[in-house]
Formats: C-alpha cells, structure tokens, sequence
C-alpha cells in the first residue's frame, strides 16, 4: 500500500528549529541530518504500519506511531485510511514533557 505523507504546520516549523539550532553549528551538519529526516519522512509513503505506537498514559492508546531516526528525532504520526498525518518531530535532547 501507498499512503499519503502530510506533514502539519506544527511539524514543519519543529524541523526548521532543529535545522536552525544544528546549522548555528555547521552548515553542512544541518544540510545532513535535514536530508535523513525528509528521506524518513519520505519512507512512511510505504512502511507507516511497521513503526510501533507510541506508548504513554495520558495518550490515548493506539493514536500515534512512534519512528526514532538516527537516535535524536522521534517522528510521531497518526495513519488515518490511506493518509499518514506527521504531526510532531521531537528532538530526544529536548524536554518534550509538554507533549504529554
């Protein structure tokens, strides 16, 4: 099967704090890792139902897919028929607390 990437607003602007925050660093660092992120995104147009759910009690069960890249960035997203709905990109470095 083939889904449908979409990449909400909230999404997007995560990847370009990220990129930013990595480019203030090196430049080609940031151009790098922006690759392996769009390519992974890219890669749930085939393989969305392979990652697991992600798991937490006050998230309800079953809503989000959980895809670690390059063990700093969890993508979390939501299969809805045919449409893979990416709504957050989470830096493991970071506190994301406020997601739960």
């Amino acid at each position: 099967m083939k889904y449908k990437v979409i990449i909400s607003n909230k999404a997007s602007d995560m990847l370009v704090k990220h990129i930013s925050f990595i480019g203030k660093a090196s430049k080609a660092a940031a151009r790098k890792q922006k690759a392996i992120i769009v390519d992974s995104i890219k890669k749930l147009k085939e393989d969305a139902q392979i990652y697991p759910f992600f798991e937490n009690d006050i998230i309800p069960r079953n809503k989000y897919h959980k895809y670690v890249i390059s063990k700093r960035y969890i993508i979390l997203y939501q299969i809805k028929d045919e449409t893979v709905y990416v709504d957050y990109i989470i830096d493991t470095r970071q506190d994301y607390s406020w997601l739960l």
